[in-house]
């Protein structure tokens, strides 16, 4: 995300804004996952284990936040490396300018041949998942994320539109990127009520169905590296004391909701 979602991010719009928003907020946003690092807490806690819990969202924090810098610091090192003298001939001008997604056309191209994947992929996998469903097991998993994953993506790009709008009609605390702390709470609570029902009913269908859908639709809404990307940028902003503002309430929040959704029916109904 340093890379491609902070320092490279413009180089890469000005070439299209489509292949920009897919790999920032498509790839990398979907490669990252904060509703199963915030499951995975909850899973400690369940079992009593809450100091692990604790260390597990302090040394999560610590090393993504740090990744992130890691990123933005090497590829600014990179850039120094490749840099070019600033006088283009007019040759490779030209190049660049045919090569650049910035005409209806070629939007147009760009979004038919995306589909044409996506209709791809989606039929790839409902074919291997009709063929698996029955066996149970990781497969047919893998395959119904692949079908419901792209939904997560699109959801939280419709979340991402709440950013810096604020609260209310005075616009309050625009600082705050309310559609990535929505899109983020509500697939660690999705992903909890789903860890419920897997306990709950206990079957392989059930198993294959939750998994599936927490490992794709969950994954892929909720996100880690977007969540550290405004971090950075809130850290690197005149008022750093934000960036830890919006980390602990967001992890709190989760965290607590997920206590309720998940962790208080299992110890209620005595689940294993």
């Amino acid at each position: 995300m340093g890379w491609f979602g902070v320092v490279f991010k413009g180089d890469i719009s000005r070439f299209s804004d489509y292949l920009a928003i897919g790999l920032s907020t498509g790839y990398l946003g979907s490669l990252t996952t904060f509703s199963g690092w915030n499951q995975k807490m909850l899973d400690l806690s369940i079992d009593g284990k809450w100091h692990l819990s604790f260390l597990g969202f302090m040394l999560g924090l610590f090393l993504s936040a740090y990744s992130i810098i890691f990123g933005v610091e090497t590829a600014k090192g990179f850039r120094w490396l490749t840099r070019r003298p600033k006088t283009e001939s007019g040759d490779n001008s030209k190049t660049r300018n045919r090569w650049r997604v910035d005409t209806y056309k070629r939007h147009l191209a760009s979004i038919l041949m995306m589909l044409l994947l996506l209709g791809l992929l989606w039929a790839v996998s409902g074919t291997l998942l009709k063929e698996e469903y029955d066996d149970g097991g990781s497969e047919p998993q893998l395959w119904l994320a692949c079908i419901v994953g792209p939904l997560g993506v699109w959801i939280r790009w419709f979340l991402a539109r709440l950013n810096g709008r604020g609260l209310g009609k005075a616009g309050s605390l625009k600082w705050v990127p309310f559609g990535t702390l929505i899109a983020n709470v509500s697939a660690c609570c999705v992903m909890a009520a789903l860890a419920t029902t897997k306990k709950a009913v206990n079957s392989k269908n059930c198993d294959t169905i939750t998994t599936g859908i927490q490992f794709g639709l969950m994954g892929c809404l909720s996100t880690v590296s977007t969540f550290m990307a405004e971090f950075n940028a809130m850290r690197e902003s005149n008022h750093p004391w934000r960036a830890y503002a919006y980390a602990i309430s967001t992890m709190v929040i989760s965290f607590v909701l997920g206590i309720l959704i998940y962790d208080v029916p299992v110890w209620a109904k005595g689940y294993k």
